[in-house]
């Protein structure tokens, strides 16, 4: 993942994670159904997308739908896979366009084998862009560690660096900046390992109400943080 980032105040985030939460509670305060709530959510991503490029990061990494998801009704789940591909099949050529390089973590290759090769076609499409959108799916922290602490033993060798570069994230910058939306304060199995120096911010906006704006005060505020590794 990368060097350690310099300690002190007023440095730009360049990996950015968010925790999207809060589609279920937009729809519900409404009185829609949850798939029109998960909708805006997938509109609050395309919006997001499109300014981060002046932001200056170069990583914005989302988490899309977790492993723990399958355990919500069955047309709920169904709604999040089609929703999953309409955004690929709609956006597909803005990525490109714009030089956004899709990166997938977790187990997503276990999803629906449509989607599987779906993913694969605009991973490869998009491998020349120079600015990372890292979408977690079918993700879990935990595994991800069991999972990179077990090819490091393989290889000969458990340490932090040993799991660390066998990390999904390994080729991407540290993270710098973990947001989570709708008030929850808790981490839900996300980016465990890597956010362990992190910066954490959790705000009661909804995603599907969450805003560029709303990112770039988060980056401002990121950029008065000391962050000290434990130094002092």
């Amino acid at each position: 993942m990368g060097e350690r980032p310099n300690t002190g105040t007023g440095q730009g985030a360049r990996h950015v994670a968010i925790i999207m939460d809060g589609n279920g509670r937009w729809a519900k305060k409404r009185g829609l159904p949850r798939s029109v709530g998960h909708q805006r959510g997938v509109e609050a991503v395309r919006r997001l997308v499109r300014a981060v490029e002046p932001m200056g990061l170069d990583c914005l990494t989302l988490y899309a739908f977790s492993s723990e998801n399958w355990k919500r009704s069955e047309d709920e789940v169904d709604d999040l896979m089609n929703l999953m591909r309409k955004f690929i099949k709609s956006d597909l050529a803005e990525f490109i366009a714009n030089g956004v390089k899709l990166k997938i973590i977790g187990d997503w290759r276990s999803l629906a084998p449509d989607i599987v090769a779906m993913l694969e076609d605009a991973l490869e499409q998009t491998s020349k862009g120079t600015q990372t959108l890292a979408v977690a799916l079918n993700y879990g922290a935990q595994n991800e560690i069991a999972r990179a602490a077990t090819r490091a033993a393989q290889a000969g060798e458990i340490t932090t660096a040993s799991i660390d570069a066998n990390l999904d994230t390994h080729d991407l910058p540290p993270l710098d900046l973990l947001i989570r939306t709708s008030g929850e304060v808790r981490l839900s199995n996300f980016l465990l390992w890597q956010a362990a120096y992190a910066e954490m911010l959790f705000v009661d906006t909804l995603w599907p109400d969450f805003k560029p704006e709303h990112l770039q005060q988060a980056l401002d505020d990121f950029g008065t943080r000391e962050r000290r590794y434990g130094g002092r």
